[in-house]
């Protein structure tokens, strides 16, 4: 009875973080268009600013192996909130262009620090052969929380729906052309509401042993030998550099060729994006349990092809859709290709969880070329050029052969 209260407990603290990470990380999405008019920002000035939150990714997740080596789940995590707010705290005091850029490699880092913890300890708390299951249940809260978010922005931007004055009372620490920086105060609140509930909630001793959490550079060696490895991280490279590049990117390309306001039509597409991601991985859920994840890798892939064509090419009411129904396509790639990547090595699922992790910082580069690209041939041919990452993702479901199989009715 003991041991599967703290079973829930834990996967109840990792689904927490997720929804957390989620709202901090894909809120960029909706107010990229307000930052780029708040600093006169050009196409790539605007590609360094998620270049320099998953960039942390590289530069943290493999040091976080071996922090995980030394300390605690639960100390590690308590730091990271911290860090969280003093970044959030540090942008309130500097609104500059440069001090955004801090803190968002200082929220990065955070967020390498949590995702090479919480991954390990949701695949040992929930079982092997259903973290592919698990996972999407992760990925279904991460979409809720993207969902979400947007609303958040909306909120704040928009005078009507402040009727508790929340928005004004935060104003006296927001310059007026800068309402989206109180998004920022909120996030501190809530790193200190997360200090709170990671000091309070008990630890599974099996979910926090260094056997699956703690990395040292010998196993990394190991790791970086194995082709394998190498080829996962490659594939999470590219599924998270597509879902940025197209989270980011929607909201300017749906303003610069079809004339929508980034307020309203692109915060609310962003939003729909995310939802549709929520609601994918809820049809993920039963796909799962009734195919092998390299089935439902490749349908996935090819109906993300037809989608992206749609949403560049087609017309106005068309990319709206198509760029909604993208969330939707996508949703279990993240989840997939992470599950196979540790299913398919028989040992050191810390350093791999570590390499993996590292792939996150395809969030920073494939928006920046975007950027940089769009600069020369236009945002319309350069968001084009996610059908090569994607092309990746889909040859996955054709060369991967994982130890475990996902567990399926």
């Amino acid at each position: 009875m003991k041991r599967a209260s703290l079973y829930y407990n834990i996967v109840l603290l990792v689904l927490l973080v997720f929804f957390v990470i989620s709202f901090i990380t894909n809120i960029l999405n909706s107010i990229i268009v307000a930052v780029k008019d708040s600093y006169d920002l050009s196409l790539s000035e605007v590609g360094l600013l998620p270049f320099s939150f998953f960039i942390a990714y590289a530069v943290m997740s493999i040091p976080a192996g071996f922090l995980a080596e030394r300390y605690s789940d639960k100390r590690l995590l308590k730091v990271s909130f911290v860090v969280i707010f003093l970044g959030c705290l540090f942008f309130v005091i500097d609104q500059s262009y440069g001090a955004f850029v801090v803190t968002l490699f200082v929220l990065g880092s955070a967020m390498a620090i949590l995702q090479v913890i919480i991954n390990p300890m949701l695949r040992v708390a929930g079982g092997e052969e259903h973290f592919a299951f698990n996972s999407v249940v992760a990925q279904l809260v991460f979409g809720l929380a993207s969902f979400l978010s947007p609303m958040l922005y909306v909120f704040f931007v928009n005078p009507k729906s402040d009727v508790w004055g929340i928005s004004q009372w935060m104003g006296q620490w927001v310059s007026v052309d800068k309402s989206w920086v109180s998004l920022y105060i909120v996030f501190g609140l809530m790193s200190m509401v997360l200090l709170v509930v990671s000091h309070y909630v008990t630890y599974p001793v099996k979910a926090s042993q260094p056997k699956e959490s703690s990395t040292s550079w010998a196993m990394y060696q190991e790791v970086f030998k194995d082709r394998k490895a190498l080829l996962y991280f490659t594939g999470i490279f590219c599924y998270v550099g597509f879902e940025q590049g197209v989270g980011n990117w929607l909201s300017p390309f749906l303003l610069e060729y079809h004339g929508f306001n980034p307020e309203t039509i692109g915060a609310q597409t962003v939003s729909y994006f995310w939802a549709m991601l929520t609601a994918g991985c809820i049809l993920g859920l039963l796909l799962l349990k009734l195919m092998d994840s390299k089935r439902v890798l490749i349908y996935a892939s090819l109906a993300t092809f037809l989608g992206l064509l749609i949403a560049l090419f087609g017309p106005s009411h068309w990319a709206v859709y198509a760029f909604s129904a993208l969330g939707f396509t996508i949703s279990v790639m993240w989840s997939i290709i992470f599950a196979l990547g540790l299913n398919s090595v028989p040992k050191h699922h810390g350093a791999m969880a570590g390499l993996l992790c590292t792939g996150i910082a395809g969030g920073a580069i494939i928006p920046l070329i975007i950027g940089l690209v769009g600069d020369v041939i236009g945002l319309k041919w350069a968001l084009f050029g996610l059908m090569i990452p994607l092309a990746y993702i889909l040859s996955i479901g054709f060369w991967s052969k994982p130890l475990i199989q996902n567990k399926t009715i």
